[in-house]
């Protein structure tokens, strides 16, 4: 007897890195593998992915094993663990969409009038995101050099959609463009959002269009996390700020919040010890510094603030370059970090 839910465990796993590259992007493939740190896609070598294998039985593809915890599942538990999906009915919703599969319709039930898919959601982000390509030889990656930026592959939370959509204010329809995907995640690791800066043709800047960067999902309290983190961390606002100091300094942890307004609600992470905030040279930055920093020393964070030469790091980064960014961060980072980050 078919059974769909059967069929949906079988087709994802075999396409089972494809989903281990959507819901698990800080692990990678080794082998038959892939492998990452745990169900909440924290960097390490604990958990495996099966992605060879019969379909069904001893050795199947898509059954994973975490050697620390003996947790072991199949395809469909990982993606309930990384979305937060309850009901079953929508985890299925969830796996079709991922499998790019139409949604059932009941016999009995009235055709629904065509609408247009939410496109705020989470599950929509994710979706997005899932459906990008690495940003390794693509427009994302030439955008990225074009501002001085080489380690921007080197992010899991970075992407490239060849053709995302893209509607300004008073338009009526929308228009395919090349964008730089980022996923936005949660304190869990699940991601929450996107989001996107439409490209030129050629990768060489923005798209010349009114809006050039917009952000879908829930971002409050969220971040784009382009390292993993330890006990210190860098947070700041734009993505291209933040990759800036990366370049400059490969071993620091970096997260952007996107906005001044969202730097001040980030939530951050148990176990920090250190903050440094990377402000933008505005108004708007020093107050979200301001929130930030008074959050942070409320649990007991020590917290410091780094501020660029001119309007934001990547500015300082073209403008003066590499050597010259390091040379002033070593300026601003403490002592006791500044050999550990300034690598």
């Amino acid at each position: 007897m078919y059974s769909e839910t059967e069929d949906l465990v079988r087709d994802l796993a075999a396409n089972a890195e494809s989903v281990c590259r959507a819901y698990l992007p800080a692990g990678r493939r080794e082998g038959s593998y892939w492998i990452v740190g745990d169900l909440q896609n924290n960097p390490g070598r604990s958990l495996f992915v099966r992605l060879a294998g019969p379909a069904f039985g001893p050795g199947a593809a898509g059954k994973f094993t975490d050697g620390a915890t003996g947790e072991h599942g199949d395809l469909l538990d990982i993606i309930r663990e990384r979305t937060g999906i309850s009901r079953f009915p929508d985890l299925l919703a969830e796996a079709r969409a991922h499998l790019g599969r139409p949604q059932p319709v009941l016999p009995d039930a009235p055709m629904p009038r065509k609408a247009k898919a939410p496109g705020g959601t989470p599950a929509a982000a994710a979706r997005l995101f899932a459906a990008s390509l690495p940003v390794a030889g693509t427009l994302a990656e030439t955008y990225l050099r074009s501002r001085g930026i080489t380690q921007g592959g080197a992010s899991s939370v970075l992407r490239f959609h060849p053709k995302c959509w893209h509607r300004d204010e008073g338009q009526t329809k929308s228009v395919p463009r090349p964008a730089l995907i980022a996923a936005v995640t949660d304190v869990a690791g699940v991601c929450q959002g996107v989001h996107r800066t439409w490209l030129a043709p050629d990768g060489q800047g923005k798209a010349a269009v009114e809006t050039q960067r917009r952000a879908m999902g829930h971002l409050l309290g969220n971040a784009v996390k382009l390292t993993p983190h330890e006990d210190i961390l860098v947070v700041g606002e734009g993505i291209e700020t933040m990759l800036s100091l990366f370049e400059a300094a490969p071993g620091l942890p970096v997260w952007a919040a996107l906005s001044s307004g969202h730097l001040g609600a980030v939530l951050l992470p148990e176990g920090l010890q250190r903050l440094y905030i990377a402000i933008d040279r505005d108004q708007a930055g020093s107050q979200a510094a301001e929130r930030l920093s008074a959050r942070a020393s409320e649990v007991g964070i020590d917290c410091h603030v780094l501020e660029p030469q001119l309007g934001d790091f990547n500015d300082d980064l073209r403008a003066n370059g590499v050597a010259a960014l390091r040379q002033h961060l070593a300026g601003q980072i403490g002592l006791e970090d500044r050999q550990r980050l300034l690598v």
